[in-house]
This record gives structure tokens, C-alpha cells and sequence, in this order.
């Protein structure tokens, strides 16, 4: 008897992020994007590089990089070819010949250790001819006990199976030949005459399916190396079609009836088959060669009955595992900062100034290239709460404005960086401190705190820009992108007014994302339509951060260490950033790097019960 939890199911499971790895058919809720999730199975084809010569008929050995293809009809109906075509994965070469030119044969192995036996040599023929490859050449080894066209095999070089056909007077036959390396001999009988199979796994793991008999079957046995015993039926019936894969992970594809067949693919778990949303490009690749393993990654080329072809297709189905958003630890900062102005990428990045001893703006210039930190030239005005241009570069830099509260003061200075040195620029047109700031070194904009106002740097002279439509004040790190293509994302709000995402065109500025987003204090990296920002003083959570894709805006992997006052560098996109210093409350040298989702596809949401 079952019990309630066989019947019923298990409990879904509540995470706060997308787990590491998943299985077929699990679902949890994520209660960071409010979604009812699962892993997803991606399958499809491709088309690939073409064979150098087009053909039908034709045998196959190998898997999806590294392949072969030999034998069959390359010319007139019903020629045959000694052709050998070899696949790296991205093309096709002519390898060597075979000693006999035949078609309708069948195909085993590797491209370095392949077999060829049976097939037809012309017209009312049936071969009983066996052929080993071996990267280079064929060689003619002990022959089939009986001459078999139209046939079906799977296995290696070594330990290989053959079954199905017809013999040389056009009879079909259920007899099943093993072969060892050396001999062929006889194995358990088919349960009824067949030809035009299909054969894919071991020798003493087989899966047979399909083929015609007195009909065109669906029908499908495994084999374990004396017997073939029935299990579950292929959805479609097929003949003159191709499998690979092994006897509990397996796919067919295309066959004859045509176009029921042609373009249609199913899976095998190793009981059932299952359609899959997979298609064929071409609904003339009845049937072609093609083997992989463990059914996953598969290819096929040439075809059968429907005349020659060179087409390729390759067959590729995702794994179920997800690699989740993550930030993980980098060197850190060599002293504790906060409030400083950064630019550059993950790899190449550069911090100016900050808080360093309370109260006091710093000089200090760090340089980080991916693995550690060195100094830089300092700058030649000690501040904090400077903008940026964010999407400078390591050898051209551009901050501007800032305070000193040790002093006290703020400061309209605008520096540039050459990669070694700063140097005074036009200043701004008044002093300010705690403002935001995006674009490069000679085409820039600034943010200032409490305003709406916008400010265009060409590299020489200020300008006055289009207005936000919000009011926002401690911006310092809110803006990302381009001069002409800028992001303001939150900031902190005025009394009374929310933050939200504008986009700026160079010209004016849209909302595009209202109140969804609204902090202050952050530290923002990207362009307009691929950016992030992170931390923030107000709450829910100091380590929370969002991602923005031009047009919506949704929660992230929390950082480690929870700031704000931090400093991003990482300007390419959303995929990856660094978040350098900042307040934890007290100040912080901590450095975490960011890396996005590599795997989002195969992560489906539930949106139906």
C-alpha cells in the first residue's frame, strides 16, 4: 500500500535563491522573485557544417565531436561509394576509403575505432562484408555469418551488435549477429522478421525500436545480450530512421512515413518514449547515421530514401543543472574606505579617494587587476562622496566634485586619470558632494545631491542637461552608463517623493521602473539596458541588489558582507561587478565579486496548476 506522501507528493520546498542543481520534475518557490519554479528540459536541433560530399544510405559511427560517416549512395540511384567524411565538431574532411563500396549497411564504434558490416554492393545484393577503421584506413576482417542488407547495429569495434535486414534473395530476417573484435556469431533472434531498425546502446544493453515488417512498426525491445524482451511502444511509426544514445537514455528521430515521421523526434528513459519539442530543420532527413551517449548530445548527416543530402544537424538537450547568482570574496581593500569613486571593469579597476581616517577625505588611488590590489597616483584634492564617470576605463578616468568634512569643505575639482597620474580639469559649475555621475572621460554627466538637475561633461567645458523627472538626493552611486544612454537607478528620496528608474537619452529623461526600487546610498555598474546596483543604507537589507534590463527591474544574490557607501566598477554589463569598501556600518575593506546566472534558461516558472 502507498503511503500518504507517495500519493500526495512532497512538501515544496521555500529558498530565497534558485538551488545549484536540480532534477526533472522538482519545483520550489522563490521567495526573492515570488515565483513557483522547476528546472526545464531544453532540447533542439541545429544545422551544422555540411558533409563534403551529399549522400543517402549512408552509415555512421562516432558522436557529435568527433563523428563518422561512410558508404552509400553519392551519385545516381541505387550506386554505391567507398566514401569516408570525418566531423571535429565544426566541419567535415574525406578520411579513407573503404575497401568495399556498399549502402544500406550498418555503422559501430568510434572515428578511430570504427566497424562496417553488411550492406548492398548493387541492386538484389546482400554484403557479408566486415570492415574495421582506424582514424585512417579500413581494413577487411572476418565476415558476417549472413549477408544482410537494410540492417541495423550498435556497440564498438570490439563487442558489437547486428540484427534485421534482408538477405541476399530480398527475404526479411530476425537473426541477430554478435561480434567480439575478432568473430561474428550468433545472438538472440529479433521476435519477428524486420528491416530498416533502429539499434542504439551496448552489445548486452540494446534498445531496438521501429523498423518494417509486414508494417511499419512502433514496437520497441531491449536486448541484454541473449534476448530481446518488449517494452514500451515509440509514439510514431518509423523505418529507415536513426537513434543514438544508450538503452535507458536514448532518441529517435525522423523515418519513413513521410512527413508524418520526417521531422519528429522522441526520447527514451528506459521504458517509455516521450515526444520531444525537438524538430528537424529538414523534413527531407528521413533517416541519417549519426551516434552519441548518453543521449544528450547527438548529430546526424546524410539521409534515406528521400535522395542525397549533405545536411548536418546536431542535437543538444540541457542538463538540469542551474548555476545560481553569487558573490563571492576577493582580495581586499588595503585599508578600510568608504564614499570613494570607481570605474573600470572587473579586471581592471580603479578607486579614488574616500572616507579613510574619520572625517578626513584621502589622496588614496587603488588599482585592482583581477587578483590584487597596488596604488595608483594620488589625486591632488583629498576628498569623499565624488561622482563618477563609470564607464571610464583603467587609463581614462574622470571624477568630479566631493567634500572634505575634516575640513570642512566641498569642492567643484574635477580630475582625470591617465592611468598613472591625475590632473585638474575644469571644475564644476559650483561645489558639490555626494552626487552621482555616468558616461567616460570626455563625454560624461553629473547627478547633484538633492535635485533634479543633470550635468553634461564633453571633456573640456560643463553644460547644463535634461532635468530627472524625481527629485533625488545621495546619488553618488545611482547612475550607470553613457552621456547618451544614462541610468539613474533610485537614489536616495526627498521627503515626500520615491526613486524609481529613469533612462536618459542625452536629451531628456524617462521613469521607466516607478517606486519598486528605492534607497539610497548605493553603488551602481553597466549600461542603460544591462546594469546593477547594489547595498544600500535604508532598508530591508544592506546586501540587496537588483538587476536592470531596460526594462524591468528584479532582486539579485544578496552580497556577503551588507554596505552602503560602496564603490561598483564592472561597467560592461549586468553579468558580472565588483562592490569595493564601504559601511557596514563602520567603514569596510571587504570586496566581493559578482557573477550573474549562467544557467536562467533551464529555470522554468509555473504559472498554471
Amino acid at each position: 500500500m502507498s503511503t500518504y506522501r507517495e500519493i500526495v507528493g512532497k512538501k515544496i520546498k521555500k529558498v530565497s535563491s534558485d538551488p545549484s542543481s536540480g532534477t526533472d520534475g522538482e519545483m520550489w518557490y522563490n521567495s526573492t522573485t515570488g515565483n513557483l519554479r522547476g528546472p526545464a528540459i531544453i532540447e533542439a536541433w541545429s544545422s551544422a557544417s555540411p558533409l563534403v560530399t551529399a549522400v543517402y544510405y549512408n552509415c555512421g559511427a562516432g558522436d557529435q565531436t568527433a563523428a563518422l560517416s561512410f558508404q552509400g549512395t553519392a551519385g545516381p540511384n541505387p550506386s554505391t561509394s567507398t566514401q569516408t567524411e570525418e566531423y571535429n565538431g565544426s566541419g567535415w574532411v574525406t578520411g579513407g576509403a573503404t575497401p568495399v563500396a556498399k549502402r544500406s549497411g550498418m555503422g559501430a564504434g568510434t572515428q578511430t575505432a570504427g566497424l562496417s558490416a553488411g550492406g548492398a554492393t548493387a541492386p538484389g545484393t546482400a554484403s557479408t562484408s566486415t570492415d574495421e577503421y582506424n582514424g585512417t584506413a579500413w581494413t577487411s576482417v572476418n565476415a558476417l555469418s549472413t549477408g544482410r542488407r537494410y540492417t541495423a547495429g550498435c556497440g564498438t569495434q570490439t563487442a558489437a551488435i547486428c540484427t534485421g535486414g534482408q538477405n541476399p534473395g530480398g527475404t526479411q530476417i530476425d537473426s541477430t549477429e554478435e561480434y567480439d573484435g575478432t568473430n561474428w556469431t550468433a545472438g538472440g533472434a529479433w521476435p519477428k522478421t524486420i528491416r530498416q531498425e533502429v539499434l542504439l546502446g551496448t552489445q548486452t544493453a540494446t534498445l531496438g525500436a521501429g523498423g518494417y515488417s509486414t508494417v511499419v512498426e512502433v514496437e520497441a525491445y531491449e536486448y541484454d545480450g541473449s534476448s530481446w524482451t518488449a517494452t514500451g511502444d515509440m509514439n510514431q511509426q518509423r523505418y529507415v530512421f536513426q537513434g543514438f544514445g544508450t538503452q535507458t537514455v536514448g532518441i529517435v528521430c525522423g523515418g519513413e512515413p513521410a512527413p508524418a515521421a520526417a521531422t519528429k523526434t522522441e526520447s527514451y528513459d528506459g521504458s517509455t518514449f516521450s515526444n520531444s519539442p525537438a524538430t528537424l530543420g529538414n523534413p527531407t532527413a528521413q533517416a541519417a547515421s549519426g551516434v552519441a551517449s548518453p543521449g544528450t548530445a547527438g548529430i546526424i548527416f546524410g539521409d534515406a530514401a528521400g535522395g542525397t543530402t549533405n545536411q548536418t544537424e546536431e542535437y543538444t538537450k540541457s542538463t538540469n543543472t542551474i548555476t545560481a547568482s553569487a558573490w563571492a570574496s576577493i582580495p581586499t581593500y588595503p585599508t578600510p574606505n568608504s564614499y570613494s569613486a570607481g570605474f573600470g571593469t572587473t579586471t581592471a579597476s580603479v578607486v579614488a579617494g574616500g572616507d579613510g581616517p574619520p572625517g578626513n577625505g584621502i589622496t588614496t588611488t587603488g588599482v585592482y587587476n583581477g587578483s590584487s590590489w597596488t596604488t595608483g597616483g594620488a589625486l591632488n584634492t583629498g576628498r569623499r562622496g565624488m561622482g563618477a564617470a563609470t564607464n571610464g576605463s583603467q587609463t581614462a578616468g574622470l571624477i568630479f566634485g566631493g567634500s572634505n568634512p575634516g575640513v570642512p569643505t566641498q569642492y567643484a575639482n574635477v580630475e582625470e586619470y591617465n592611468g598613472s597620474a591625475w590632473s585638474e580639469e575644469t571644475n564644476l559649475p559650483g561645489t558639490l558632494n555626494n552626487l552621482g555621475g555616468f558616461g567616460t572621460q570626455t563625454a560624461a554627466a553629473a547627478l547633484p545631491p538633492s535635485s533634479a538637475t543633470t550635468l553634461e561633461y564633453d571633456g573640456s567645458s560643463w553644460t547644463s542637461g535634461g532635468d530627472l523627472n524625481t527629485t533625488r538626493d545621495k546619488t553618488m552611486g545611482a547612475g550607470a552608463g553613457l552621456q547618451a544612454a544614462g541610468l539613474c537607478i533610485a537614489g536616495g528620496p526627498v521627503p515626500g517623493v520615491s526613486g524609481g528608474i529613469e533612462e536618459y537619452n542625452g536629451t531628456a529623461w524617462t521613469a521607466t521602473v516607478p517606486s519598486t526600487y528605492v534607497n539610497d546610498n548605493n553603488a551602481s555598474n553597466g549600461i542603460q539596458t544591462a546594469a546593477l546596483s547594489m547595498g544600500a543604507s535604508n532598508p530591508p537589507s544592506l546586501a540587496a541588489g537588483i538587476q536592470y534590463d531596460g526594462t524591468t527591474a528584479r532582486t539579485i544574490a544578496n552580497m556577503g558582507t551588507g554596505r552602503y557607501a560602496a564603490t561598483a566598477s564592472g561597467s560592461a554589463g549586468n553579468s558580472s561587478a565588483l562592490a569595493i569598501t564601504g559601511r557596514t556600518p563602520p567603514r569596510s575593506n571587504a570586496c566581493e565579486e559578482y557573477t550573474a546566472e549562467t544557467t536562467a534558461v533551464n529555470i522554468k516558472d509555473f504559472t498554471t496548476s
